[in-house]
């Protein structure tokens, strides 16, 4: 279970890294149904972690015939090509980056972000965490890492709560921080939201480029 846990966490600190759900959940709640708003989208955003993570660990398991000895080829080779999966994107992201002096482009759906309501808040955490192309690599990536190391039920269970709990720390502690007092905490998140807006594309490439060599070193030495 050690390796396991040494496998996923810098994945699941690369999922916990991703700027655009940190700024989300941050206008969130700064929006009228903030409270109700950014507690359903943290959960969404821990369902589907937990769902894509559990789904690839039962499905590889069985498939690469792993064991304690190790990953078998089969998982190492998928290693490898998530690996490049996650260098494309870290070039896509690096492409996409504002020019010096240009203003971020932020996604059109922030731009509605104040009116959502809870249900669709938890909707949106579940996308971003279990369907956004980043995020949906990592995902798959930690899957891969706990299923093909050979862990019983249980210790594969533990390891996925690990995972789920990195990955979704920097969103669950703007909300609890929030809750607990608003009027300290809201400057230092208009702050952090800014910050996040200007420097999104160059945190994300840089931290999808380390992750992609480190997955597909980890692919290449099981081989």
């Amino acid at each position: 279970m050690g390796q396991a846990i040494g496998d996923i966490l810098p994945i699941a600190l690369g999922v916990a890294i991703s700027p655009m759900p940190i700024m989300a959940v941050i206008l969130m709640l700064m929006s009228p149904r903030g409270r109700g708003a950014s507690v359903t989208f943290l959960l969404g955003w821990v369902l589907g972690i937990a769902v894509v993570l559990t789904v690839v660990t039962l499905v590889i398991g069985p498939a690469s015939g792993s064991d304690s000895s190790g990953p078998s080829p089969v998982a190492s080779i998928i290693k490898i090509v998530l690996g490049v999966l996650a260098l494309f994107l870290a070039f896509r992201q690096w492409r996409g980056r504002p020019k010096p002096g240009q203003t971020p482009q932020l996604p059109k759906w922030m731009a509605a972000i104040d009116k959502v309501t809870p249900a669709k808040a938890f909707g949106l955490g579940a996308l971003l965490s279990g369907i956004n192309p980043k995020n949906l690599t990592l995902c798959l990536a930690g899957g891969v890492a706990i299923g093909s190391v050979g862990l019983d039920a249980g210790q594969a269970a533990v390891v996925i709560v690990i995972f789920v709990l990195i990955g979704s720390c920097t969103v669950a502690i703007p909300v609890i921080a929030f809750l607990a007092a608003q009027k300290a905490v809201q400057p230092k998140l208009d702050e952090l939201r800014g910050w996040l807006g200007a420097h999104n594309a160059a945190v994300m490439s840089v931290l999808l480029l380390v992750i992609g060599v480190t997955i597909i070193g980890k692919g290449v030495a099981g081989l």
